[in-house]
């Protein structure tokens, strides 16, 4: 893999694409506005981290001039991966499997579909043959664009396209490891936000360590329940996308989804939390779609419920914690 293409010019694909090119390959970085295409080829910078792009990343404005890419990084919200990756099939010319990547967190809000499903319609329907992997794992982009050493796990249906995808990307500033468990890594990954904004409530609350490691906890149990219910591997949830991951969203500053929390601790209401951010965090868009997609599979996810209540039903804070307190006595074995 020489050429690698990133589709999504926010913080996430611009750190990837930066990591990309330090791992020696030609990078395209499609945005989908042209006038922030032109930006970025003008003056090198971005306006979502404070980074220089070397001479090897090439912005680019239309989905076509990804053709000649090895491998294709999807780096878009959850709720637009599908239309993107529609219109990146077609624009793209038949022939070989194309190597679609997902670096997307999130369950799609009105089919609920996880990206994998999504992909594997989209190019049922486009004709278009398809090798699909995950990419997930504890990761700020602001720190992944410095080059501070991180890891990921790269999961696939396909042994061969892990394999590839390590050997291309993985470097020593971020370290891959393979999986086979598309389904653990896809949804640890995509729940894990809705437990952020809630560690943000516990902090902004002021309710010390104790219930910050409660929380963390009993968010990895839930999460953890409904990934083996849909299929995955409870050990995933141990490593870098299900337990790393969580932590690092529960407990890291640059955490937006538990910057959110800590606004909704101060009294803040979700219209205006919305209205004083420039980037939306996913677990505010995904925390419906979850709850919604745990009712489906019959998993019950306390925590998400709650952050429900609080975001978008006016519930207050510190009333939902206090609920979750309340909450039947029960075995911790019990999932």
């Amino acid at each position: 893999m020489k050429t690698i293409g990133v589709v999504g010019a926010g913080s996430w694909g611009v750190a990837l694409a930066l990591h990309a090119a330090r791992a020696g390959k030609r990078t395209l970085l499609w945005a989908r506005r042209a006038e922030l295409v032109e930006e970025m080829r003008r003056s090198r910078r971005t306006p979502y981290l404070d980074v220089t792009l070397p001479p090897t990343v090439e912005p680019v404005a239309e989905l076509a001039a990804l053709a000649p890419c090895d491998a294709l990084l999807m780096v878009v919200p959850s709720h637009g991966f599908r239309a993107v990756l529609r219109d990146l099939l077609r624009a793209l010319p038949a022939g070989a499997p194309r190597v679609i990547v997902s670096a997307t967190k999130g369950i799609e809000p009105d089919s609920l579909d996880r990206m994998s499903a999504i992909a594997a319609n989209e190019a049922a329907a486009a004709g278009s043959p398809l090798r699909f992997a995950v990419l997930s794992g504890p990761n700020f982009a602001a720190e992944v664009a410095a080059g501070l050493p991180s890891a990921a796990v790269v999961a696939s249906e396909d042994a061969a396209l892990c394999a590839e995808l390590l050997d291309a990307l993985g470097t020593p500033a971020l370290r891959l490891y393979s999986s086979s468990d598309v389904v653990g890594v896809e949804l640890g990954g995509a729940t894990k936000n809705v437990i952020a904004i809630a560690a943000g409530v516990v902090a902004g609350l002021g309710l010390g360590h104790n219930t910050l490691a409660l929380l963390i906890t009993r968010g990895l149990h839930e999460v953890t329940r409904l990934g083996v219910a849909c299929g995955g591997r409870s050990r995933t949830f141990a490593g870098l996308a299900g337990l790393g991951d969580l932590v690092l969203t529960c407990t890291g500053d640059l955490s937006r989804n538990r910057r959110t929390g800590l606004l909704l601790a101060a009294g803040k209401s979700l219209p205006e939390i919305v209205a004083e951010t420039s980037m939306v965090a996913e677990g505010v868009r995904n925390s419906i779609a979850i709850d919604r997609f745990a009712e489906a599979a019959g998993v019950e996810m306390p925590i998400t419920r709650q952050m429900v209540e609080v975001l978008y039903r006016d519930k207050p804070p510190r009333q939902a914690l206090d609920d979750l307190m309340r909450r039947e006595l029960k075995s911790e074995d019990s999932l």
